[in-house]
């Protein structure tokens, strides 16, 4: 593989790297960035299509540089090696590793989504922060749930800043943008039993049976769950408080609600 380099901020190539981190620039292009060897791999490893990838030899220690070399340039179409001005300007996380690659996104509908009778879905709504949808979406991972379905969220399943709190477990994650009311209506299509997390609910959430298939379904933090959720299931869960905070950040609700429900699979109940 031949390798360009780059030596100007200036540079077109860097200018669209650039560009990346808009949404509007991503949904026009399909495209996405990825930071990160981690997160490089696990894109590999489920098969993104990588279209190019740049890295900085001023960052990379002869570990780095080898597994670069063996895994990831021969994988990428075009190859660009930058120097630290060029990385600085193009890189967007606090980890600078020296790599960034530009990654076809996989676009899929809720109609690509098979849910079988032992699946349990994570449905977010309304999230703003990317590291608070990434953070999910590593947790969601972790606890071997179906998919997650993004509702309605400002920022974007492809959003760099989400991939990187993911860690790149979006890769290895169903995840899938959609209203909330295709959502909705998937759901009682698909005879998916709907668990509402709210501070309304009167059941704590492990007094509930997490009968599959299901979906656990979380609002953001300052907004809750809008009255279309409310409204489309009666079954509420949620999580005491008993400080002088009245709310958790939504991924920490997320991982002691889901890993409830994964308590409650191994133990057979």
């Amino acid at each position: 593989m031949k390798t360009n380099i780059i030596a100007s901020i200036h540079n077109p190539k860097i200018n669209r790297l650039i560009k990346l981190r808009k949404r509007s620039f991503r949904d026009e292009s399909g495209l996405m960035l990825i930071e990160g060897f981690r997160e490089l791999r696990l894109a590999l490893l489920k098969g993104i299509e990588i279209e190019s990838i740049y890295y900085c030899p001023e960052l990379l220690d002869s570990k780095k540089t080898v597994i670069l070399a063996n895994n990831f340039l021969n994988q990428a179409k075009l190859v660009f090696e930058t120097n630290l001005s060029v990385f600085s300007k193009i890189a967007f996380g606090e980890r600078k590793e020296g790599v960034i690659g530009i990654a076809r996104q996989r676009r899929k509908t809720l109609g690509d989504l098979t849910v079988g009778k032992d699946s349990i879905l994570v449905v977010v709504e309304n999230i703003e922060k990317p590291g608070n949808l990434g953070a999910i979406m590593r947790t969601c991972d972790a606890a071997g749930i179906k998919a997650l379905i993004a509702c309605n969220c400002p920022t974007d399943i492809y959003n760099p800043n989400c991939i990187r709190a993911s860690l790149g477990a979006c890769f290895c994650l169903d995840c899938f943008e959609a209203t909330t009311e295709e959502t909705i209506s998937w759901l009682k299509q698909k005879n998916i039993k709907l668990i509402l997390a709210t501070p309304e609910a009167k059941s704590n959430y492990w007094q509930v049976c997490y009968k599959r298939p299901c979906a656990i379904i979380f609002g953001s933090e300052d907004k809750g769950l809008s009255a279309d959720f409310k409204s489309a299931s009666e079954l509420k869960i949620g999580i005491p408080m008993f400080g002088k905070v009245d709310s958790l950040n939504v991924s920490a609700s997320v991982a002691i609600v889901v890993y409830e429900a994964l308590r409650q699979i191994q133990s057979n109940l």
